[in-house]
């Protein structure tokens, strides 16, 4: 017998598969019932409305994703890491975000967002979560302010695999050239102006 949990995770999680394959406009009563593997009813008892569902998704994947980059930026805060250890971790980050409909949900419900005031807080928490493992990894390589320029390389990032998404083209090896000729940017920065 499958647990009320189970059941109420299994709709979630065909809410984004559905979100990512055929956007917001995909997501019926219907549909996630066939996805999910439930009854017409476990949906309508689970969720009173469509904005409850995508509310649920987007919470879901926003916990989801704190969780895995708080973890990152736990692990990143030695005091000061190597370029060679950073391209790796932006590569694992970059590699936990596969090209596929899955991971065109979170960019449709970050749009929704841009629509409903209630996700406004889940989106903002996640972006949160992206600009805190930035700014601990950019601080670990000396990039000063790294606060400041946090939410640009999560810009970057996201704008890369949006790109990707949307061009089927980019890769991992892109992103991370992209990435370390910031930071080395940023860095020599800091260093002051240099003489001629």
């Amino acid at each position: 017998m499958t647990r009320p949990a189970e059941t109420r995770q299994r709709i979630i999680s065909a809410v984004l598969r559905i979100i990512g394959d055929d956007g917001v406009a995909g997501v019926t009563n219907r549909r996630i019932a066939q996805v999910a593997g439930v009854s017409l009813g476990s949906v309508t008892y689970h969720f009173a409305t469509q904005q409850d569902l995508l509310r649920a998704s987007m919470l879901h994947f926003v916990d989801c994703e704190t969780r895995h980059f708080g973890e990152l930026a736990k692990q990143s805060q030695t005091g000061s890491a190597d370029l060679e250890k950073v391209v790796e971790l932006v590569r694992e980050v970059a590699n936990t975000v596969p090209q596929d409909s899955e991971r065109i949900a979170p960019y449709e419900l970050y749009l929704h967002a841009g629509r409903d005031p209630e996700l406004q807080d889940a989106a903002s928490d996640c972006f949160t979560a992206y600009d805190k493992l930035a700014a601990t990894v950019l601080t670990a390589l000396g990039v000063p302010d790294a606060d400041k320029v946090a939410g640009v390389v999560v810009g970057l990032i996201m704008g890369m695999k949006l790109r990707a998404l949307a061009t089927g083209s980019g890769t991992t090896d892109d992103l991370v050239d992209g990435l370390l000729m910031l930071v080395k940017g940023a860095a020599a920065g800091s260093e002051g102006p240099r003489n001629p």
